[in-house]
């Protein structure tokens, strides 16, 4: 992502599979790609609930340019920012390297990365970290190169936070891009209810 690391995208978003919804509830963002994960938009209050971060780090982070919301910017005094799935996904990450001390730079270049890669290739792609760079490794051999070299401290299985900020933002209101239509949250029982019958099915 920055320093010497590959800079290569990995391909390929990974789906999920089970039984299709019900009408009215929520598909998977993963399997229905990035145009569905483009229709819906969050407020700032559900954007913060959903990365584990506060209202004065989104704030502050919006105001930098650090993560800006791709939606809708506040329009004024008042005005109300929407982040989109992506964004949402950039600001756990951004709160992930940042707890792990990981370069403020190093970390405006991953983020920037990450809003321009194919949102496919997210699911699929690997965050290491040496503390002053961050590296995205595309195969199995490129993250053991970067282990012989010292290069990785810790890592970060983007699949794993989009599945983390999905499940979260299921549980969220949000409303859609077009119409700005209100899109109720899930209740965990609908959830609960659906792995249910993967199982029994």
């Amino acid at each position: 992502m920055t320093g010497n690391g590959d800079s290569r995208a990995v391909g390929g978003g990974a789906a999920r599979t089970g039984a299709a919804p019900r009408p009215g509830l929520r598909q998977p963002l993963a399997s229905q790609g990035r145009a569905a994960a483009d229709r819906l938009a969050y407020r700032g209050p559900s954007a913060c609930a959903a990365a584990g971060i506060t209202y004065r780090q989104l704030d502050y982070w919006a105001r930098t340019g650090l993560v800006q919301p791709s939606v809708r910017p506040a329009p004024g005094a008042g005005g109300q920012r929407l982040y989109g799935f992506r964004d949402v996904l950039v600001l756990k990450i951004v709160k992930r390297l940042l707890d792990a001390g990981v370069s403020l730079q190093a970390i405006r270049a991953t983020a920037e990365a990450l809003r321009t890669a194919e949102l496919g290739e997210l699911a699929q792609m690997t965050l290491m970290s040496d503390g002053a760079a961050v590296y995205r490794c595309s195969s199995p051999d490129e993250l053991a190169e970067l282990l012989r070299g010292g290069r990785g401290v810790f890592g970060i299985a983007v699949g794993a936070v989009w599945s983390d900020v999905e499940a979260a933002l299921a549980l969220l209101h949000a409303e859609r891009v077009d119409t700005g239509e209100q899109v109720p949250a899930e209740h965990p029982e609908d959830e609960l209810a659906r792995r249910r019958h993967r199982v029994i099915g």
